[in-house]
């Protein structure tokens, strides 16, 4: 009988609801949870994937030593008596974690708790440092507390929702299909986006502001200075709940319309409109994301735009106020307790002596941490010059996310002892582990996890740990114990770790502080298990809170919010003749590292290799066509090999990498080797989006395109770029061809036996070569080259893994690259929830079907996660133009 388990997914911030099935043959299906509160039963292409994620491929099943299998007692006695001798030798400084928003609370909880109240340093920190400490930041200047104001549903009562720096359709989906249901429900809604690129989000946009790099103060200090011109300031609530405002709208007032104009990069015309449009609109919501958060001066792009709201009251009540989204699953689980090295346990201040003292008698601890810790950026700048020589990385890949990655790879490798704690056993952060520690997964893993609206919800195992695999709560309180502290963290279960969690949240709270689930400081084992999603506050005695802020009641001592002056710059930083602003972020389908969703052949459909957004104008005057390679290089001589990809939603000048390739998916891929260490003085938060590179067109001698069964074991090439795929593996090649021949490279890549038939085209004038290794009627590998970018049918050449090929027509046609006439062809993947290509849409388009409506009932696509439905709504109007001409 299949078993149902309620659980959250593990990917971004919107905090999903999942039912996971597991029927009695052991396969697992997920469904979106029609009960819970974030999502509806909705869920993205990542989520509805889930399922296929769960592969033991490549997983951490043992303790490892030096790359040798040891056992756990053994590996957990070396990790405390490094970490013990290390601190008695060099003090407690010389020691450092570095967490993941991708940690339960409850392994979050007990990491903090060792080094900041046991070890007794500052030095845990954590990627969410990468993705949303400046919100931390602003929102702990305005409002005395890191309190996100607000809920999901304020998007859907707002009559203006303002999105700036977030492509929500592709990195929030689920909010973006409720933001765009309500917009089709209440067509007066109006939804401006704020973004120097035209991503997928702007299609649902009535304006777009296509705003320059690190234009965001300058345009939201002009637009508190219009609001005080035109009489739009909620004077009385200014008066009553706030403090600063004569300050900030000094440092605001100092641009005039044609300088801010030159700093933001839009005409006149668009601020006005923007203007008026927030002026003039009660209910506005404004969320803010990595577009905001990633920049140098992150902090003061917050508090700008939270300046905004203060000054019209417009916080707190419903269908307004400042929202930030977070990246992860659960980093607001890690603010709540401490994991930023800034931070104290339950929202309390590291700098607060009284804080201090109160969470060190609540743990009883031997000494706390008494000032802040290294951030994400200084922590491996300690850990490259010697200051630190012991690092615990738990769930992260810092040497593909953290800036100066070259730099962070090279500390990590010279560091005296590092231990990684991963699922997965190869990425490229454990394999410089001198210990790696096999950690459980989503489904394996039980805890909690803390949404951007401030909801908790249960992640819950619906599967056995493969292997010697154990949850990360355990890892931390097994060394916690042999480093001698058994009393302290002799936790059963992480039901009592989240009880003593909620108990401390509480603990002399009386009010003053924010976040408060002291109901919950009494849960048992039961309770834990049947726990509910809920939003924090959640008090053992008083009313809870959907949104925070509209009783004027802020959390500085005098209980006023306060204005922050914020100052932009007059201009944007000119730039040098051929270089340009590198962006970078994530795509549709994928997740951070691809540990997880590269495991999914379907989520590769979409985008199979990296790539670099241009503008044509800008592509034609760097001689790049599209789909060239091109080396994209700062002025340090690092450089990558990515896909060019012409679009005219870049702005010109700009650039966009994803982050997502690694050195197990692509040869140099590596975007954030490219990245300066440049962070926001005040949250430390790197700048991820505003480097400055280069471009040149690549030229290899050869182009090629391989579907294989296996993963070759040899890439001789100096550009690749492998994705899993039904039935095996695709491949992107470049360079020169191998000295022996292509045929020899795949006999000995593939470890092609007697049994595989070959079939051979070489046209050597033309510089084509084709060959394909078959056994019996099932192909085993079909591999392309040609000297410019491979005209195949990717997806056709895919799906011939997947059936027979019994006649000598089917075997021309794929030595030919193409289907015959009449075989169909789905061309480039558009819809990965149903594999629907766009060769399907436009067909579908040219036989009646000119209605995202239609194109849904005949094909499916776009009927799911909606992520694909502006690709889509792209097809449909470019046909339209093709039959107007």
């Amino acid at each position: 009988m299949a078993c149902e388990t309620r659980t959250t997914c593990p990917y971004c911030g919107v905090g999903c609801g999942v039912i996971a099935t597991v029927d009695d043959a052991g396969s697992v299906s997920v469904r979106g949870d029609p009960e819970h509160p974030a999502n509806f039963g909705r869920l993205c292409s990542k989520g509805s994937a889930l399922a296929e994620t769960l592969g033991d491929d490549g997983r951490a099943l043992f303790p490892e030593v030096g790359g040798q299998r040891t056992s756990w007692n053994t590996t957990l006695d070396l990790i405390a008596d490094r970490f013990s001798n290390t601190i008695a030798e060099h003090g407690p400084d010389s020691v450092a974690f570095y967490v993941s928003g991708q940690l339960l609370t409850e392994d979050y909880y007990v990491a903090n708790k060792l080094m900041k109240g046991y070890i007794g340093s500052g030095n845990i920190d954590t990627n969410s440092r990468l993705c949303m400490a400046s919100s931390v930041a602003g929102h702990r200047r305005a409002f005395g507390a890191d309190t996100v104001p607000g809920t999901y549903e304020d998007l859907e009562l707002a009559d203006l929702v303002v999105l700036v720096g977030s492509n929500l359709a592709w990195c929030h989906p689920v909010l973006y299909q409720r933001l765009a249901a309500a917009k089709a429900s209440r067509p007066a809604m109006k939804v401006i986006v704020i973004d120097p690129r035209r991503t997928a989000t702007s299609d649902i946009a009535d304006l777009h502001l296509s705003v320059s790099p690190d234009g965001d103060v300058a345009l939201f200090n002009g637009l508190l200075t219009h609001l005080a011109e035109t009489d739009r300031i909620d004077q009385s609530y200014v008066a009553a709940n706030t403090t600063g405002f004569s300050e900030a709208l000094l440092s605001a007032s100092r641009l005039s319309m044609a300088e801010l104009s030159e700093a933001t990069g839009l005409s006149g015309m668009l601020i006005r409109q923007f203007f008026w449009l927030f002026a003039g609109t009660e209910r506005v919501v404004t969320c803010y994301s990595q577009g905001v958060n990633q920049s140098a001066s992150g902090s003061d792009k917050v508090n700008a735009i939270i300046n905004c709201h203060l000054a019209t009251g417009r916080i707190g009540r419903p269908g307004m106020g400042p929202f930030s989204l977070t990246g992860q699953p659960n980093a607001m689980g890690g603010r709540e307790v401490g994991g930023l090295a800034n931070m104290l346990a339950a929202h309390m201040e590291i700098e607060n002596g009284d804080h201090r003292d109160r969470v060190r008698r609540f743990w009883s601890s031997p000494r706390i941490a008494d000032r802040a810790g290294l951030k994400a950026v200084e922590m491996f700048d300690a850990v490259a010059d010697g200051r630190i020589k012991a690092l615990w990385i738990m769930s992260t890949n810092p040497v593909v996310s953290m800036p100066n990655a070259d730099k962070v790879k090279a500390a990590i490798e010279a560091c005296p002892f590092v231990v990684v704690s991963d699922m997965q056993k190869n990425t490229d952060t454990a394999r410089l582990a001198h210990v790696v520690l096999p950690a459980t997964g989503w489904g394996e893993k039980s805890g909690t996890v803390t949404n951007s609206e401030r909801r908790i919800s249960r992640q819950r195992p619906f599967l056995a740990a493969p292997g010697e695999a154990r949850p990360d709560w355990w890892h931390i309180t097994e060394v916690a114990k042999r480093m001698g502290f058994v009393d302290a963290f002799d936790y059963e279960s992480p039901a009592e770790i989240f009880a003593e969690h909620s108990a401390l949240s509480a603990f002399e709270n009386d009010g003053l502080r924010d976040f408060d689930i002291g109901a919950f400081a009494a849960i048992n084992q039961k309770q834990y298990e049947e726990l509910a999603p809920f939003q924090w506050p959640r008090p053992a005695i008083g009313a809870t809170k959907e949104r925070f802020f509209a009783d004027g009641r802020f959390y500085h001592p005098d209980g006023k919010a306060r204005f922050v002056p914020v100052h932009a710059a007059l201009q944007p930083v000119e730039r040098a003749h051929g270089s340009f602003v590198l962006n970078t972020g994530r795509v549709r389908d994928h997740w951070h590292t691809m540990t997880r969703t590269g495991k999914s052949a379907r989520l590769s459909t979409h985008l199979a290799e990296p790539f670099c957004e241009i503008h044509p104008l800008d592509a034609a005057d760097q001689q790049i066509r599209d789909a060239d390679l091109v080396k994209v290089s700062d002025d340090k001589g690092h450089f990558i090999l990515v896909r060019a990809l012409l679009t005219e939603r870049q702005a010109r000048g700009s650039i966009f990498v994803p982050m997502h390739w690694t050195d197990e998916t692509a040869s140099r891929a590596r975007v954030d080797a490219l990245v300066p260490p440049d962070v926001d003085p005040i949250s430390g938060q790197p700048a991820l989006k505003q480097a400055r590179v280069s471009l040149a067109r690549h030229a290899p001698a050869f182009h090629a395109f391989l579907v294989a069964t296996e993963r070759p074991r040899i890439l001789p090439f100096e550009y690749w770029a492998i994705a899993k795929a039904d039935g095996g593996y695709r491949l992107e090649l470049a360079g020169d061809e191998p000295e022996n021949g292509f045929e020899a490279w795949l006999n000995q890549a593939l470890g092609l036996d007697e049994d595989i038939e070959i079939v051979r085209y070489r046209d050597m004038a033309a510089g084509d070569c084709r060959i394909l290794a078959l056994r019996g009627t099932r192909l085993m590998a079909a591999f392309f080259a040609s000297r410019s970018p491979v005209a195949v049918s990717r997806q056709w050449a895919v799906d011939q893994m997947l059936i027979e090929h019994d006649d000598a027509k089917a075997r021309s046609r794929l030595v030919a690259g193409r289907p015959g006439a009449g075989q169909p062809d789905k061309g480039a993947i558009v819809c990965s929830c149903f594999s629907v290509g766009a060769m399907e849409i436009s067909h579908a388009v040219g036989q009646g079907c000119r209605s995202m409506d239609a194109i849904g009932q005949l094909l499916s696509a776009g009927t799911n996660c909606g992520s694909c439905r502006p690709e889509i709504r792209r097809i449909i109007d470019a046909q339209a133009l093709l039959a107007a001409e």
